[in-house]
């Protein structure tokens, strides 16, 4: 039953995304389409869980073989124990600033994809600061309804989304799980992943 409900609501919202954010999947690709073009680069990051979308077009059969992942080291994925250090390492300031000097050999022009349900911590919101200013066009995909919702983590006071040339809305709730089970507190099961995938393929 829950696992039907799941499978429902995950298409209602990928339904929901195509109607709603088709026309900027479609600028999102022109920009990308155009940088590749002209010989920039195109890259591609998130922290933890938002790394995930970011490796799932990353050197992968059917992929796009120009995509660049960028990877913060202990936040590339969610191998770190406890887990809980990589949300006390996302909202590290001036450890996004350092991995994108490190890690990202940009030029204007080049595009920036980030991933950041969120879009609070200061992690990506420096990410994507770095990207700006380095001439670099940024599309974000994130939750609207979640990064309205929650305050930045960052000492500028930006979301993500705020940041950001494109902005693809995953259509998550506040929080990121979707079902309520009868007499469990904690909703469960996330559709960010899932939709974040979706759209950048």
């Amino acid at each position: 039953m829950l696992a039907q409900k799941y499978f429902a609501h995950l298409q209602s919202v990928l339904e929901e995304v195509a109607r709603t954010q088709m026309p900027l999947i479609h600028e999102a690709a022109r920009l990308i389409a155009e940088a590749i073009a002209a010989g920039n680069s195109l890259f591609v990051f998130g922290c933890s869980h938002s790394a995930l979308p970011a490796q799932e077009i990353f050197y992968r059969a059917g992929g796009l073989m120009l995509v660049n992942a960028v990877f913060a080291p202990g936040l590339e994925a969610v191998a770190v124990r406890p887990p809980t250090l990589t949300s006390a390492m996302e909202q590290l300031e001036g450890y996004g600033l350092a991995t994108f000097r490190e890690r990202v050999p940009a030029r204007a022009g080049d595009v920036m994809i980030i991933v950041s349900v969120s879009g609070r911590n200061a992690v990506p919101v420096e990410m994507a600061l770095a990207a700006k200013e380095a001439g670099m066009k940024v599309i974000a995909i994130t939750s609207l309804a979640y990064s309205k919702a929650v305050s930045s983590r960052h000492s500028s006071g930006k979301r993500v989304f705020e940041l950001a040339d494109i902005v693809l809305d995953n259509g998550s709730p506040v929080g990121d799980a979707c079902l309520e089970v009868p007499g469990f507190a904690q909703r469960i099961c996330s559709t960010s992943g899932v939709v974040a995938g979706a759209i950048l393929h």
